[in-house]
């Protein structure tokens, strides 16, 4: 008799917990929803929406689906960047320790509109400039109710292998694929790197390939020598952005002659 009331009891608990990771992973997806909504502008300084996001704790499994990101002020079209579906997949064991490690992000056929010049400033560079500011001043900024927010006092974060593929760029009326995109191993070892970080390093590679890409069918085969070295120049914060306006301008001096 005790030991079927032990037995059902262990049974009992175990559904309890089975339910209990159904029902927040059911309601998960909208807190991440939330966080991105608020945490993406701040470290932008443009818009950013998400249409669902999706969280299975059991399988490790996220999607991201309708994933906007805005323009600067200045610029005419609503939105730079809109991918219909990022797929994510976590180690579920990580999820509760200091650092969560996930496996795979994909992105799939993200649409880039590209205002402005390689050479003289354009909206990607310009938010990649809006998220190294964040990431120099600390990663501390207020949401407009006055709450602070600190995407860089959050967990760390390992992301093993990040894939974006099938980007097309919309420029001067044309649509162009860009290359696919892979990095492999963020914040690799016991520091991890921050969901600031993790932004940065993601569009600098992005928007390197972009400007590549824009370059390359603006400016013919030479902007290949320059281009090569764009996520590096990127990446490296305000002198990487002069440096890169430096090459540029050699490239553009190059097609002339």
């Amino acid at each position: 008799m005790i030991k079927k009331l032990v037995l059902g009891g262990i049974i009992g608990l175990v559904v309890i917990i089975i339910v209990a990771v159904v029902v927040v992973g059911f309601f998960l997806g909208d807190i991440v929803k939330k966080g991105m909504e608020t945490v993406g502008p701040e470290m932008t300084q443009v818009s950013v929406s998400v249409d669902t996001v999706n969280v299975s704790l059991m399988t490790g499994s996220a999607s991201i689906k309708g994933f906007v990101i805005g323009n600067p002020k200045g610029y005419q079209t609503p939105q730079s960047i809109s991918v219909g579906l990022i797929a994510v997949g976590v180690n579920p064991a990580s999820v509760m320790s200091d650092k969560i490690v996930v496996r795979t992000v994909r992105v799939e056929a993200p649409e880039i509109t590209f205002e402005g010049s390689p050479l003289t400033g354009n909206n990607l560079s310009q938010i990649l400039q809006n998220v190294n500011a964040f990431n120099q001043g600390g990663g501390t900024s207020h949401t407009n109710a006055g709450t602070p927010t600190n995407p860089k006092a959050g967990k760390k974060i390992e992301v093993d292998d990040l894939l974006i593929t099938g980007a097309k760029v919309n420029f001067n009326g044309n649509l162009v694929t860009v290359p696919d995109i892979h990095l492999a191993g963020l914040g690799k070892g016991s520091a991890g790197i921050t969901v600031a970080d993790l932004t940065q390093q993601t569009l600098a590679a992005l928007t390197a390939a972009i400007i590549k890409t824009v370059a390359a069918n603006e400016l013919g085969k030479n902007a290949g020598e320059v281009g090569k070295d764009l996520g590096k120049l990127l990446g490296s914060g305000g002198s990487g952005m002069t440096n890169l306006t430096k090459g540029l301008g050699g490239l553009f001096k190059q097609s002339t002659n």
